[in-house]
Parts: C-alpha cells; sequence; structure tokens
C-alpha cells in the first residue's frame, strides 16, 4: 500500500517512572490495535470471486444498492447525466500544456477534473473513498481505469462506486457504478505488481447515459515512452478536492514506472499519469495509474505497473462485447 514514512529525531529516555506509563501505553495500544483491527475487517466490504481469468460481472442489484448509499452521502446536481462534454476520440486539434515540473516538487491542490474522481466504497456507516480511478475512451464509451489493489483483495470488491469530478461533498456529473470489473489473472493468484491494473464499465443508475459522454475521456497510451513530462491528479483518502503534481515519467525497470513527486498519499492509489494534456479540455492521455511497486510507492516516489501488452490484453478483453 502506498505508505508514509516518518523519520522522527532520537529523544531522551523515559526514566525509571516512565517506563511504568510506556508499559501502561504499550498495552492501551495493543488492545486498541485489536479493536481497530476488528473494525476494519468489519467494514472492508463484500467481496466477490468472480471468474479465473479475472473477470467479474457485477449484479445489477449490487450496484443499485451502492448508488442508493451514494445518494444519501453526497450531493448530485440534477441533469448531471446531461451535461455533454467532448469524447477523446473527437476533440481534434489540441494545444498541449507543457507541464514544467511542479516547484518544490510536491503535490498541492487543485480543481477537479471531469474525468477522474474518487472510488467510493459503500459499505459502511458513511461512504468514503480509498482510491481513485479515471475514466478513458472506448467504444462503448462507459470505461474507467484504476489500480487493481483498488477493486480486488482476495476477491472483487462489490460496494464500489465512482464520482467523476467530485468536490466538497458534491458530485457533479453523478454517480456511476460497475456493470464489470477485469483484473489480470496474474493479479487474482499472486497480486504481483507488474499487473497493478484494473478496469471497471459503469453505469448510472436510471438512465442510459454513458459515462464518457458526461465526462470527457482521457486517451490511454501502450508502450509510452518514458523520460516524459507528466501530471498526476488525484483524491487523498481524506481530502474532499485533488492534488496534483507534475514531473517526469521515467523507467524504473522493464515492468514499472516511476513519479518522483512528494504527498501523494494513500488514496491517490490509481490516479492516471497523463501526458500530453489538452491546454482547453484538461484532458490527456494515461500512459500509467499509480500502483505496480509497493502498490504504489511511498511520499517521495509513486510507481506504476507498465502498460506493455499484458496491459493492452486486458483493455481489450474488458472492452469486448
Amino acid at each position: 500500500m502506498r505508505a508514509r514514512s516518518a523519520r522522527p529525531g532520537p529523544r531522551p529516555g523515559p526514566g525509571k517512572a516512565g517506563y511504568t506509563f510506556l508499559f501502561a501505553g504499550v498495552l492501551a495500544l495493543a488492545l486498541l490495535g485489536v479493536l481497530v483491527a476488528t473494525r476494519g475487517a468489519a467494514t472492508d466490504g463484500p467481496l466477490a470471486a468472480g471468474e479465473p481469468s479475472g473477470h467479474y460481472a457485477e449484479p445489477e442489484g449490487v450496484g443499485d444498492a451502492a448508488a442508493d448509499a451514494m445518494a444519501s452521502a453526497v450531493r448530485i446536481e440534477s441533469g448531471a447525466s446531461g451535461r455533454p462534454a467532448a469524447r477523446a476520440a473527437d476533440r481534434g486539434a489540441r494545444r498541449v500544456e507543457p507541464l514544467p515540473p511542479s516547484r518544490p516538487l510536491e503535490a498541492t491542490p487543485r480543481e477537479p477534473s471531469p474525468a477522474i474522481g474518487p472510488l467510493f466504497s459503500t459499505e459502511q456507516d458513511e461512504p468514503g473513498h480509498g482510491c481513485t480511478a479515471s475514466v478513458v475512451h472506448s467504444r462503448q464509451r462507459d470505461l474507467l481505469v484504476t489500480a487493481a489493489h483498488c477493486v480486488y483483495t482476495d476477491g472483487f470488491h462489490t460496494d464500489i462506486a465512482f464520482a467523476p469530478g467530485y468536490h466538497d461533498g458534491e458530485a457533479p456529473y453523478g454517480v456511476w457504478v460497475p456493470t464489470s470489473i477485469d483484473v489480470d489473472p496474474e493479479w487474482m493468484t499472486g497480486r504481483d505488481e507488474d499487473h497493478d491494473v484494473a478496469f471497471l464499465r459503469v453505469r448510472q443508475v436510471g438512465t442510459d447515459a454513458r459515462v464518457e459522454d458526461v465526462t470527457g475521456a482521457e486517451r490511454i497510451a501502450f508502450r509510452p515512452t518514458a523520460d516524459r513530462p507528466a501530471r498526476v491528479l488525484g483524491y487523498p483518502g481524506d481530502a474532499e478536492r485533488p492534488l496534483a503534481c507534475q514531473s517526469v515519467v521515467r523507467r524504473e525497470s522493464a515492468s514499472q514506472l516511476r513519479f518522483d513527486c512528494a504527498g501523494l498519499p494513500g488514496g491517490t492509489s490509481g490516479s492516471p499519469l497523463l501526458t500530453d494534456v489538452d491546454a482547453g479540455s484538461g484532458l490527456g492521455t494515461v500512459v500509467g495509474v499509480l500502483g505496480g511497486k509497493d502498490e504504489g510507492g511511498d511520499d517521495e516516489t509513486s510507481y506504476s505497473s507498465y502498460f506493455g501488452d499484458a496491459v493492452e490484453r486486458l483493455y481489450r478483453r474488458a472492452t469486448a462485447g
């Protein structure tokens, strides 16, 4: 998982009297840890086995329940599903942003982008978000990409909802729930960090709208070249607005990309690495998603599984039919 490292300096010893309080404190923390672990297990959400191929078709009633839970947790603008946006394939001539590296090289707050939003977990007292996803172009105009560890942990998570452009408790482009989820079988069987990518096809309950028609969509690139300027935009787990950072996408290895930028905490897993960002629409080309090595990295460096042949096959499987 995305971890945040802390390196505190040396502290003076507690002294004899302090050890009594230290022991009591450690015992209390241990008991608290048991309670927290139990509470965490109870709110991890329901799981489904899916198919050995890595495909899961979500029953309609399951998605309807997730949408109902979101209706009481976020404000959904009336007419959100009818708001048109230029599709990635229709943008024509574009003016590409130069994307100079952020100074300092650290994520900072940024305005939401319509095609990017948090993935919510709805099987809790109150829905909360712990990952990010983005709309990518497909023939069916209903596709998201995120990290596999966001949607599959010993089973497919079935309490997922997507709120593109989310901010301050508002879902300006509506709430979308999966019709299917696809991960690589290498991720299912061994959490292979070189296959930490997932595609979701989504729908909006009660309408026949297609998410790409509402939000626009990023392009997706397979076998991308490295050493290119890029932007990451994603939602920390405790934030109501996204963070963004610009840096250079580099090759960490034959199967991994790296993106050096501080301040991308938990919740930004699945965020798109965007190149060739259009200055007008803010839409770009996804060359990776935060995940991969160490399931995303640490507070200084983020990673992505390389979008090579295996990810292209996964995309084609997800969009078949």
